[in-house]
């Protein structure tokens, strides 16, 4: 990266060894292991590496455990059809491998990936090595675009593997027709998200969510002023005033369950080796016992 700031890459894993999984079509080794979800992760890796050349990388995962929000809804992603047995054994060698990389990898009982990227992108400016600190979140779920700020972006894999957006503040504002990163969860509130079954207020579509946020800034603000029956409000159509009102308690639990949070209490330290000196030998004998020998050749140089 440009000028003397730090860059930190904070990878959704899980995220990004599902979109790998399906992306690719199955490929095994002579053995017979599947192995594309491996191999879709590595191609994301070592391109945001090439890009990005990164002072550190750290990655975040799902805890295979019940999360705090499927503990007070449990219809939380309950539309989703389970992950087959097939990925899942895929992401041990995922972490055997990050691990040879000298990554750091973070993941909390009863928390998402998501909350943990949250939470570093909070801590990662204060601490000492990181004044200023460039972050780039690796993600293939659009639910981290509202983590984007002044120097937090996110990459996000748009189609399989390889089509990839770099959102900053100006792309999340074309996205969301005008709303900044930071309103996203209270357009989720009244628009909900179907593929993570979070309800919002029924029949209000995402025209109408953009609408009342860009209008009244928060559903805190927009409710607030339906209450007081406020001269604004009164442009608003008696059908959708009804609604709002009427589902008050879903849209501020909406919003509860599509906010990430930013304060899970993990002990973010980086390892003292960085990425740039992992033990090149150990990587080539992983990617060759694997059978990846197309990307020995793109692995970066070590810094031993």
């Amino acid at each position: 990266m440009a000028g003397e700031k730090k860059c930190l890459i904070i990878i959704d894993a899980n995220s990004v060894i599902h979109r790998a999984y399906h992306a690719l079509p199955p490929l095994t080794t002579t053995k017979g292991e599947l192995v594309n979800a491996v191999y879709g992760f590595l191609l994301v890796f070592l391109k945001a590496i090439k890009e990005f050349q990164p002072d550190h990388i750290a990655a975040c995962f799902d805890f295979p455990a019940p999360t705090f929000r499927s503990k007070i809804f449990k219809e939380y992603k309950a539309k989703r059809p389970p992950a087959p047995e097939e990925l899942y054994r895929q992401i041990p060698k995922v972490k055997e491998i990050l691990k040879a990389f000298n990554v750091p990898i973070f993941e909390k009982e009863g928390f998402e990936a998501d909350d943990l990227i949250g939470t570093i992108s909070k801590l990662a400016p204060k601490k000492q090595i990181f004044p200023g600190v460039e972050i780039i979140i690796l993600s293939g779920d659009s639910d981290t675009l509202q983590l984007v700020g002044l120097n937090t972006r996110v990459y996000l894999l748009k189609k399989g593997v390889k089509d990839t957006v770099l959102y900053n503040q100006d792309l999340v504002k074309e996205k969301y027709q005008g709303l900044t990163a930071e309103k996203i969860v209270d357009f989720k509130a009244l628009r909900g998200d179907p593929s993570d079954n979070i309800p919002g207020a029924p029949g209000v579509g995402e025209k109408t969510a953009i609408e009342l946020i860009k209008n009244f800034g928060t559903v805190e603000n927009l409710y607030q002023e339906l209450e007081q029956k406020s001269e604004k409000t009164k442009e608003l159509k008696p059908k959708l005033k009804e609604i709002l009102l009427q589902s008050k308690e879903q849209v501020f639990f909406s919003k509860e369950l599509s906010k990430i949070k930013k304060d899970v209490p993990i002990d973010f330290q980086l390892r003292k080796k960085s990425w740039r000196e992992y033990n090149k030998g150990e990587v080539v004998q992983m990617l060759e016992d694997l059978e990846f020998y197309s990307l020995i050749g793109r692995l970066p140089e070590a810094k031993n």
